[in-house]
């Protein structure tokens, strides 16, 4: 649990930033040592202790096995990057992190499943300057991170119906969309995990603008988020969470089946193979 400053919640930023200060001072060692015994950046490592960075959750996963301790960074890192998030989706990933069923629907390749080189390239923009590219790295880390939970145990039962639109649109570099269906394959095989892919064939449908997630907690309660350009929207109200499901079944229903939803993927990956 983050502490609290004058009645304000603190940065999970800030408290991992602290807990890695204390580690590295626990274990008598300089940033320069540290720096140099880790193999990472000093003046990284240097702003990952004051809190303006965020790093991948692999660079945590390194620094609790050099100081031994456990999961500790990490348990850390999945709070403090809540930090790039507006708030109402803040309580949809805490809601995300511990959902044992899962179903989505998205116009775009799902942030779930997105190689690294893909989420970079979506969330740089065509209007990124190389001033905003520390903020993209931080997003993106963000984002890949978040994909831990779905190999988490006990694994969450997914359902992802994924529009035709998103296979339509491909990255800028060949290679960056070629591992990315590649990707999608591979996780449409995935035990925990049902793809579908909703063919433009089926016309037009309720969701045309906005994507949708249903989840559902160990102890039965769901909650329903959708997410368009104008924000997102989390509804917790057992009424309102129906409708969404119920819409849901409706998208699922005009979506190809599970194994005609993996051919179609692999029939995009053959098309785009360099």
């Amino acid at each position: 649990m983050s502490e609290s400053v004058d009645g304000q919640r603190e940065s999970g930023r800030v408290v991992l930033g602290r807990t890695l200060k204390f580690l590295r001072e626990k274990a008598g060692k300089s940033l320069g040592q540290l720096a140099d015994e880790t193999g990472y950046d000093k003046s990284y490592l240097s702003r990952l202790e004051t809190g303006e960075r965020l790093s991948k959750v692999t660079v945590m996963e390194d620094l609790d096995g050099y100081y031994g301790a456990g999961d500790l960074l990490v348990r850390h890192w999945h709070a403090a990057r809540l930090d790039a998030f507006k708030d109402q989706y803040k309580r949809f990933m805490e809601l995300e992190a511990t959902a044992r069923i899962m179903w989505k629907f998205t116009l775009g390749v799902p942030g779930l499943l997105q190689t690294e080189e893909f989420a970079r390239e979506v969330l740089s923009g065509a209007q990124t300057t190389p001033e905003d590219g520390e903020l993209v790295e931080e997003q993106v880390a963000a984002r890949i991170g978040r994909q831990y939970l779905l190999r988490r145990n006990p694994e969450p039962n997914v359902r992802i119906v994924v529009d035709e639109f998103a296979f339509r649109r491909p990255a800028a570099h060949a290679k960056v969309w070629h591992d990315q269906l590649v990707h999608l394959e591979t996780a449409a095989m995935w035990s925990n995990v049902t793809l579908q892919v909703l063919p433009f064939t089926a016309g037009l449908h309720h969701h045309m603008s906005a994507s949708l997630t249903l989840l559902w907690q160990e102890d039965g309660s769901a909650v329903a988020y959708t997410e368009g350009n104008a924000g997102g929207q989390l509804t917790e109200d057992p009424a309102g969470v129906l409708r969404h499901r119920l819409s849901y079944d409706r998208l699922r229903d005009l979506a190809l089946s599970p194994p005609e939803s993996l051919a179609f993927v692999r029939d995009v990956v053959e098309e785009h193979r360099p």
